[in-house]
């Protein structure tokens, strides 16, 4: 995959799709990479540019020191986005890659025409709630976290299954330092004054059995976009692209054609 070389971070990336197809961007959970989206990239309307990246400090991308700040995020994806020559796009961010949407839109709404606010909030936790599990981290390494994160993410049908076990092993296999980085950017973010101020088709999709972003909190963001619409889906909890890659791509489908981003 190619490497963009934005000076004090490398993010790796992949471009597909005519170089004049509406774009869309991809930005993913945190502790895992952009190989979240590999099962709904084939179902979605042909003739699309999709771009998915590796956040810094996880997947194949670099690993600058820490902590980082929610800010730097926003600029990566800024960076990026004009390295791929990518305006107007509609912008998927699931989790801490839906703070990074929020904080694009609201910098840069010329490269963003929509959004899909994916399993996210405008804040998620509280500084403390972070700082016990950064400290969780710091002392037994990612696995002290991995199974209560699985729990958070995943539905009981997909754990008893072991569906979760591949996204155990990315989460276990997350830089530290990568992973306590994105984790202090989303602890130091509240974005509800700013997401508010936005004026832009918004799409809130929420995962019925999701732990760490439950439906409600999902909903409440994207109510602060005037016009946003919301899609609810079943039998999924954190990582719908994962557990219900078919229902996913329907919804970001049904959303592409009612705002006429594809054919």
């Amino acid at each position: 995959m190619p490497l963009a070389d934005l000076g004090d971070v490398q993010l790796t990336y992949r471009l597909t799709g005519p170089e004049t197809g509406p774009a869309m961007v991809f930005a993913h959970a945190l502790g895992l990479d952009q190989s979240l989206w590999d099962a709904v990239l084939p179902l979605l309307p042909p003739g699309l540019r999709l771009l998915t990246y590796d956040l810094r400090g996880h997947g194949q991308s670099s690993v600058p020191d820490g902590p980082y700040s929610m800010g730097a995020l926003i600029r990566d994806a800024e960076r990026l986005l004009d390295h791929c020559e990518i305006r107007d796009c509609t912008f998927v961010g699931l989790s801490i890659g839906g703070m990074v949407a929020q904080g694009l839109a609201i910098k840069r709404l010329d490269q963003i025409r929509a959004l899909v606010l994916s399993n996210t909030a405008a804040k998620i936790g509280t500084p403390e709630i972070w700082q016990r599990r950064m400290d969780l981290i710091r002392t037994g390494g990612l696995s002290a976290i991995s199974k209560d994160t699985m729990d958070r993410w995943f539905p009981r049908a997909a754990l008893k299954s072991g569906q979760h076990s591949r996204w155990q092993q990315k989460l276990e296999g997350t830089s530290v330092e990568g992973y306590l980085g994105c984790a202090a950017a989303v602890a130091g973010t509240d974005f509800y004054t700013p997401t508010s101020g936005l004026r832009l088709p918004c799409l809130g999709i929420a995962g019925y059995d999701d732990g760490s972003t439950p439906p409600d909190l999902v909903r409440e963001t994207v109510d602060l976009i005037p016009g946003s619409r919301f899609a609810l889906l079943r039998k999924t909890g954190h990582l719908p692209p994962v557990d219900q890659p078919e229902d996913y791509a329907g919804a970001l489908t049904q959303f592409l054609k009612e705002i006429g981003h594809c054919g």
